[in-house]
């Protein structure tokens, strides 16, 4: 993976993918600037996942070029750690972020401080994170990522398993870090997604990425006024 161009956080150069004889990505391309808010929706088994790794570097593609600028990346799974038997506190959790390999923790202890008022989560620090829940737990893990300060933050269906106060309260968060970071949210809610997106991009139509068209919706779901997103069918689209 390589330095892109200026501007451009994230570039998918015609990619394509396939797990044996199934297809998974086929001439893929889009980009995603520095600084945007964007959504990537589709269906389960759209290929969701497979971006993801292959943003990660944990795949690699059998066609195409994938190139992501020389930022730090923090990345968010839906899946939460579920061994409530490790006696660890929610501010321990969020240090994580700071940890850097062969080094240990950061001095930049006000960073966890920082980030845990921001998602509101100041006055769960000492509470075990075993005895949180679900939407508690999760908000913990976006703090975590944010207070390593990345450039680019991924989020893997970030609402999982939330309430409806964690699910406003974590999209005002990210409202605060708009324009300050790139922000790439992964979901299968294929109806809304809210209104801090720049793009909405679409998986599951003939194994390419189609950029979406938006409609303002009454809903204030998601922190904010929410868009309705219509569906645009057709040729792969680099989203600019």
């Amino acid at each position: 993976m390589n330095l892109t161009a200026d501007g451009i956080a994230v570039n998918f150069d015609s990619v394509s993918f396939s797990y044996g004889d199934t297809k998974i990505l086929e001439e893929t391309s889009f980009h995603i600037h520095n600084g945007e808010f964007i959504a990537m929706v589709g269906p389960n088994g759209s290929g969701k996942t497979t971006v993801l790794k292959l943003l990660l570097g944990l795949e690699t593609p059998s066609a195409g070029k994938i190139e992501i600028s020389n930022a730090n990346l923090a990345y968010v799974s839906q899946h939460m750690p579920s061994d409530n038997l490790f006696p660890i506190t929610v501010r321990d959790i969020v240090r994580m972020g700071l940890l850097q390999p062969a080094k240990g923790y950061s001095k930049e202890t006000c960073a966890v401080a920082e980030a845990m008022e921001k998602t509101g989560i100041s006055e769960l620090a000492l509470k075990p994170y075993s005895s949180l829940s679900g939407g508690q737990k999760r908000r913990t893990l976006v703090t975590r990522a944010l207070a390593a300060g990345p450039q680019i933050l991924v989020l893997d269906e970030p609402t999982a398993n939330m309430d409806t106060e964690s699910e406003i309260k974590l999209y005002e968060t990210l409202g605060l870090y708009k324009g300050k970071m790139t922000i790439l949210i992964v979901t299968h809610d294929t109806e809304f997604v809210t209104s801090l997106t720049d793009k909405v991009l679409c998986l599951g139509d003939g194994y390419k990425v189609v950029q979406h068209n938006t409609e303002a919706n009454a809903s204030d779901r998601h922190g904010g006024k929410s868009m309705n997103v219509r569906v645009l069918h057709g040729e792969n689209v680099t989203c600019c």
